[in-house]
């Protein structure tokens, strides 16, 4: 066992003390004399409500054919990922969400568990499959009607239709509504006409379009009767089957990109491409062959966003992939650091294991703990998903409820990810920058994650501008009365805003009191008041600074919110960092073994009190913690990574992976062989008589 780093002259008082030293932490639940989690019980609740489909997916990417070769050119793995999207179809893999008369599943929530597990293989394996069955089949499935899904969906689910979904153009990522490609209808042909009008319309980034895809779900203004009806998508075919481009179609290959090259990126351009009538997928809106519109949502806005809204299900795949990502890299980072050996403690004592360290137990455990946290909130955006997907929870409010939780949430676990890794792969030292133990990939392929589906800030916005809608509900119709009694409250510093999709509790300002620790002070309800009070005080402020929008010119009220842009993102970030905490206090209660539930409260407190921490600043400004309460926030998320330090090899063995998923030779043993084999060579040596005398003994001998 590894010994502390810093030791002392006090005799041996119990069999953890070596001779002269101080204890050795422990390693274990049972060297802690403590409770422990059950480790299948929790990788059960980890690995969530479609935990089957999970372990299918898991044992069918053991077969090293759907591995990452780290540093293979770019050619070759394109190649090889493309063969591995027609193995996912040999397996089944491609077609659970599609319909059962198409030889599908009809499983949304099992489709995207499924699709977040391939990460583990190779996370172009994944984003590949996820642009053929996930965007560009899910184009055809969720915007199209029924005879369209006659016409392609077999033939997207068995990759005899490789597609690319050309919505994003050089010059229009998020801003989807300005794209610049346009379809006009020719009513004496009953076609629509595509074409990019200038270069910065030219359809970019797109997967499957560099090499592999024959048709395109391509988004463009709809032009009927000298009208612009909006972004409407359309089928269109791009190259014939010797992979040539058709009449009209032209692109570009997008060249070796900072991760993802197993991809074919690419870019499409149009001009005057022609595709019968038919080809517009139209089950939010229609064009008759006179050219007239019809849709059964009257609102331009409202159908424009409901047609993105039917494409959800790539930021729901994201925040799991991003999650499972980031729990694969802190697998790796805590079992080498619980067997690599590094300093003694200046007395010729045995070196430490990494994990012994106070710096390296706060640089991985609350990783940990954050990663647990979006596992539990991970799981209730999947079910909210695959509710609102089947039908069986379809309203407009569950629908907007699902987008701004998946806004909310892909943000922050695609960011986390980012930092996690980086945290993992510096934690490894030069070990960690080898290619062969994963870290390195593993950030550069999931870099773009923050990017695509979404830029993360836009999302966020997109769940500020939610938070104000709530927050201005609750004064509608209000009398002057009861809005004095909010003016009140609110500069008491009790603030309630309804938050979209949970109930917040009220806010209790924290005055100081020195008479309770942090650790009695800040549990579970103190936890949730200061995380709940700061989106409250936030979204309640930023409302106030707008409120003067009401009656300003246009430019006047844009200019204003722009000032508060930062802010509102801010506030939104909070909301979403609040979900997870609370998803993880949901899961709490459903774990019956005692043991088990009290090591993940002590995580979720973890999780809790180092969200309160990177937001000090904030809670002091406003008065929501004390100078002292503030202090004492860091010393117990110390003391709580130390009573964590025992369970760290549990907590990740629970996330289920199995060697052939890990594939770093650090976190195989090697590392544990080593250093035994180290141990036993000098122990031989000094039992043997021939190891040599230090200097510094040999001077003070002399």
């Amino acid at each position: 066992m590894a010994d502390t780093a810093v030791r002392s002259d006090k005799p041996s008082t119990n069999s953890r003390t070596p001779e002269g030293g101080a204890p050795t932490a422990a390693h274990t639940p049972e060297e802690a004399s403590e409770a422990h989690i059950d480790i299948p019980v929790v990788t059960e609740a980890l690995l969530g409500t479609w935990a089957d489909t999970r372990r299918e997916a898991r044992e069918m990417i053991k077969d090293p054919d759907f591995w990452k070769v780290e540093g293979e050119p770019m050619p070759e793995h394109r190649d090889r990922t493309l063969k591995q999207v027609h193995k996912l179809v040999e397996h089944g893999a491609g077609g659970r969400a599609f319909p059962e008369e198409y030889g599908g599943l009809g499983d949304n929530g099992a489709n995207l568990a499924g699709f977040m597990e391939l990460v583990l293989a190779d996370p172009s394996l994944q984003i590949k499959s996820g642009v053929q069955w996930g965007l560009f089949g899910s184009a055809i499935y969720q915007l199209g009607t029924k005879k369209h899904h006659d016409k392609w969906l077999r033939d997207v689910m068995n990759m005899d239709i490789p597609g690319a979904f050309a919505m994003t153009e050089t010059g229009h990522g998020s801003d989807v509504a300005s794209i610049g490609t346009t379809a006009t209808y020719d009513p004496e042909t009953e076609e629509f006409v595509i074409h990019t009008p200038f270069r910065g319309a030219w359809k970019d980034y797109l997967g499957n379009a560099a090499l592999h895809g024959k048709a395109a779900t391509v988004f463009a203004q709809l032009i009927t009767n000298g009208v612009n009806y909006g972004v409407h998508c359309f089928y269109v075919p791009i190259r014939d089957d010797e992979g040539n481009f058709l009449a009209g179609v032209g692109g570009e290959d997008d060249g070796v990109k900072g991760g993802l090259n197993g991809i074919d990126n690419g870019r499409l351009h149009f001009d005057q491409v022609r595709v019968p009538r038919e080809n517009l997928l139209n089950r939010y809106g229609d064009v008759a062959a006179d050219g007239s519109y019809t849709s059964d949502i009257d609102s331009p806005g409202r159908r424009f966003f409901t047609m993105l809204g039917a494409l959800v299900q790539g930021r729901v795949s994201l925040d799991g992939a991003a999650t499972t990502a980031s729990a694969l890299a802190l697998y790796i980072a805590v079992t080498y650091a619980n067997q690599r050996r590094q300093f003694d403690s200046g007395t010729g004592t045995d070196e430490v294991v990494l994990l012994d360290y106070g710096k390296h137990q706060r640089r991985l455990l609350p990783a940990l703990a954050q990663v647990y946290a979006q596992f539990f909130s991970g799981d209730e955006l999947l079910t909210k998903f695959d509710s609102v997907f089947s039908g069986r929870g379809d309203t407009p409010e569950d629908r907007e409820d699902l987008e701004t939780l998946a806004a909310a949430l892909k943000p922050l676990s695609t960011w986390n990810a980012l930092n996690i890794i980086q945290e993992c792969r510096e934690a490894c030292g030069g070990a960690g920058f080898l290619a062969e133990n994963r870290l390195v990939g593993l950030r550069h392929d999931l870099d773009v994650y923050v990017t695509f589906e979404g830029d993360n800030n836009i999302l966020l916005q997109l769940v500020g501008k939610r938070l104000l809608g709530d927050f201005a509900k609750q004064f509608k119709g209000k009398d002057t009365a009861a809005l004095a009694k909010f003016a009140a409250a609110q500069a008491a510093g009790k603030v309630f805003h309804g938050a979209g999709l949970r109930a917040l509790g009220q806010t209790v300002a924290d005055f100081g009191s020195t008479a309770r620790s942090v650790e009695l002070g800040l549990r579970a309800e103190q936890q949730h008041e200061l995380l709940a009070g700061r989106v409250e005080r936030m979204i309640a402020d930023i409302a106030a600074r707008l409120r003067p929008a009401q009656k300003a010119s246009p430019a006047e009220a844009a200019a204003l919110f722009n000032e508060n842009q930062a802010e509102l993102i801010e506030a939104a970030r909070a909301h979403g960092e609040l979900l997870q905490w609370e998803a993880f206090s949901d899961a709490l209660p459903t774990f019956t073994d005692e043991g088990t539930r009290q090591v993940l409260t002590w995580l979720r407190d973890l999780f809790g009190l180092t969200l309160i921490e990177k937001h000090l600043s904030w809670y002091l400004i406003n008065g929501r913690l004390s100078a002292q309460r503030a202090s004492a926030v860091s010393r117990y998320i110390g003391r709580l990574s130390a009573r964590l330090r025992p369970h760290a090899q549990d907590l990740v063995d629970a996330f289920a992976f199995e060697p052939e998923h890990v594939r770093a030779p650090i976190a195989s043993g090697a590392e544990q062989e080593r250093q035994d084999e180290a141990r036993t060579y000098y122990a031989d040596l000094k039992s043997s008589g021939d190891a040599p005398t230090p200097e510094k003994l040999a001077k003070k001998k002399g």
